[in-house]
């Protein structure tokens, strides 16, 4: 699989709300609140290439959600990129069902990465999944 095709494009304006208590204008957001919904594994890992991205990844590192409600296996699909768009997995189908409804709903949520474990050719990448309240 080639990079390209594995890349999405991510608005820096999004990243910048996740990252900190700012909004897109600079306004400080003092009662936003990250609220953490659940602790889940990363789904799919070893069928994604990710040899060059796995040193990059670290705890702490924001993870990006996209909705993929055209996934012929799952319509609550949700994808997991890094912050330069590689897409990592998924949240796990058995935990995915209130999520994708948050995010169908407009809800902002990310995911932050807790810990990894290379396993032969597998990442074992443990996540938890937030949601910023304003």
């Amino acid at each position: 699989m080639s990079q390209e095709s594995s890349l999405v494009s991510i608005d820096p304006a999004l990243l910048a709300l996740i990252h900190g208590a700012f909004g897109t204008d600079g306004a400080l957001m003092p009662f936003a609140k990250e609220i953490m919904l659940i602790e889940c594994q990363i789904a799919g890992t070893s069928h994604r290439d990710l040899e060059e991205v796995e040193p990059t990844l670290l705890p702490g590192s924001l993870l990006v959600l996209k909705r993929e409600p055209e996934n012929a296996h799952d319509s609550l699909a949700i994808m997991i990129f890094n912050e330069t768009g590689h897409h990592l997995g998924y949240i796990p189908r058995a935990k995915n069902e209130a999520i994708a409804r948050l995010m169908d709903a407009g809800k902002l949520l990310f995911g932050r990465l807790e810990s990894k474990e290379k396993q032969g050719s597998w990442l074992k990448a443990q996540m938890r999944v937030f949601m910023r309240d304003f």
